[in-house]
């Protein structure tokens, strides 16, 4: 390919500097600590809650997500109805809204005085202030990753694979099962992926809704910014590389389940 070389140095030089420098920063700052200061860290009790919910809530939001984005993709790509292109620039929102005005927005709707706040708490359920508050911020950042990842896929699936498969026989459970679900796997385990990343990341729209109550209510990325606000750097550089190794093995993990997910759809369609 003419210009391989330049356009191949180019981005490895945009990557060094954009990425891999700062996470190589990143782990050697890291050590600075002791083999015993750093698993001392790890395992405080502090730091083991942060990361569990992290990574619990952000896995089940990007479940919910997973589910619900797919009934999203296919109201608004197979049917007609008023107001379809409304709610298809709807999704967008979470992407363009600044993260502090969507924890803004929903801890004020999810407060016990608020919208939807108020009666569920006469239901004896308390949203905000809570990991149930948490794992709704999550889900409002993480839905537009499922629903932009799977919609171009399932529009280009072409509709006369159902036809076939009716005119075979099948039901529209086993068409959905059997034929759409197995084409839309890997991007709907892309989307799965990209919301799970961001919702580990997220920190903007969780700490309003969250509570930030240690070892209740408080995500790992509040925690980091609490020990740079110490200046205990090298704490916050240990929390922050095992999130980063953490999120990396399991969207690598996911990214292998993709990829066997293609190899598989041609198998199977013959």
């Amino acid at each position: 390919m003419p210009g391989f070389g330049l356009t191949m140095g180019l981005t490895l030089t945009w990557l060094s500097v954009i990425i891999l420098i700062p996470l190589a920063g990143l782990f050697l700052k890291t050590f600075e600590l002791s083999l015993d200061q750093f698993w001392a860290i790890l395992t405080s009790r502090r730091t083991l809650n942060a990361l569990r919910i992290s990574f619990g809530l952000a896995f089940a939001a990007a479940l919910v997500n997973l589910v619900m984005g797919m009934i999203i993709v296919w109201a608004l790509v197979r049917y007609r109805f008023p107001g379809r292109r409304l709610f298809d620039a709807i999704v967008d929102v979470p992407f363009a809204l600044p993260t502090a005005v969507a924890g803004v927005a929903l801890t004020s709707l999810f407060a016990q005085k608020g919208w939807l706040g108020a009666p569920l708490a006469e239901l004896g359920i308390k949203v905000a202030f809570t990991p149930v508050g948490i794992f709704i911020a999550m889900i409002f950042i993480g839905i537009p990753f499922v629903v932009r990842t799977v919609q171009p896929v399932l529009i280009d699936l072409d509709a006369e694979i159902e036809e076939a498969a009716a005119s075979l026989g099948a039901n529209r459970w086993h068409t959905v099962s059997k034929v759409i679900l197995p084409s839309l796997t890997p991007a709907l385990l892309t989307g799965f992926a990209l919301a799970f990343a961001r919702a580990v990341g997220e920190y903007g729209s969780v700490i309003f809704i969250a509570g930030n109550l240690p070892n209740v209510s408080e995500i790992a990325p509040l925690l980091i910014v609490i020990r740079l606000s110490e200046f205990r750097y090298a704490d916050a550089t240990a929390i922050a590389v095992v999130m980063l190794v953490a999120s990396f093995l399991i969207i690598f993990a996911v990214n292998r389940l993709q990829r066997w997910a293609q190899i598989r759809i041609p198998a199977h369609g013959g």
